[in-house]
């Protein structure tokens, strides 16, 4: 039987446990630079995902990462930030994880092979054709992922895959196949390493583009930020004084006659 590439010994970390600290250190750190690449090398599939995004959120649908493990636990992280940094609903970038919640801080490894579960994830989220759905699976074969996958295509949502592997079924199941050879791990199958920083990369790229295609940036600055803290609160500040070539002074005056609104702050001195 094959071994898939993210299950093979690496050879540069085979006398890991005998490495002085800094050796240790410095191979884990460097190795994350193959992950970049194996993402620049996936661009243009990227790319074709972040266009169906993009369509999708312009004609009101949704994006729904589903993972298990690492896979899900980053699909978590880029919905729940997506709503700060770009002033979005929460219901419009979903994050669903094998086994629910609990499993975003503690594993259940058994909980990726129920194709069932995977299935009935998308029905319980009321998915509806025109909607996104991303399963991320490193190693590629997670039954609860491809489960998600099949149920959403039948429904008539725009599918895509990410694995570290090539010709998975999570790939195989998807509309839009991105496939990241990051290869063997420093520490034998750990795919929270290589692997989910590819995954990492891949997912920001995804909500960065499509939000930016969709109008949530005004040139390179977040013009859809939800200030809700006091650093957020300067950096509003600091993005209106760069839009309007203002002082400070002019820039908080606008953002309180405006309900800290940066687009509105805009648009009432410009008009």
């Amino acid at each position: 039987m094959s071994i898939p590439n993210t299950e093979k010994r690496n050879p540069n970390s085979m006398h890991l446990d005998r490495m002085t600290t800094e050796e240790m250190a410095k191979l884990v750190i460097s190795a994350n630079h193959e992950a970049v690449c194996a993402v620049e090398k996936a661009s243009a599939s990227v790319a074709k995902a972040v266009d169906a995004i993009a369509e999708a959120f312009a004609a009101g649908h949704r994006l729904f990462y589903v993972g298990a493990g690492t896979s899900g636990r980053l699909g978590v992280i880029d919905a729940a930030e997506c709503p700060p940094t770009f002033g979005v609903d929460y219901g419009m970038v979903n994050g669903i994880i094998a086994g629910g919640p609990d499993r975003m801080f503690k594993a259940g490894e058994n909980e990726e092979d129920n194709y069932e579960k995977g299935v009935l994830s998308m029905d319980e989220n009321g998915l509806c054709a025109g909607d996104v759905v991303v399963g991320i699976s490193a190693a590629g074969n997670a039954s609860f992922v491809v489960g998600a996958l099949e149920r959403a295509k039948a429904l008539g949502c725009v599918t895509v895959g990410l694995s570290c592997n090539e010709n998975t079924k999570v790939l195989k199941a998807a509309d839009i196949a991105i496939f990241t050879d990051t290869g063997a791990e420093i520490l034998t199958g750990s795919t929270r390493l290589k692997a989910g920083t590819a995954q990492k990369i891949v997912l920001n790229t995804l909500t960065t583009c499509a939000m930016t295609k969709t109008g949530k940036v005004y040139e390179n600055m977040m013009i859809n930020l939800s200030p809700s803290n006091e650093k957020l609160k300067r950096r509003v500040v600091r993005i209106v004084t760069e839009i309007l070539s203002c002082d400070e002074a002019e820039a908080v005056a606008a953002l309180e006659e405006n309900g800290w609104n940066i687009r509105k702050a805009v648009e009432s001195r410009k008009a």
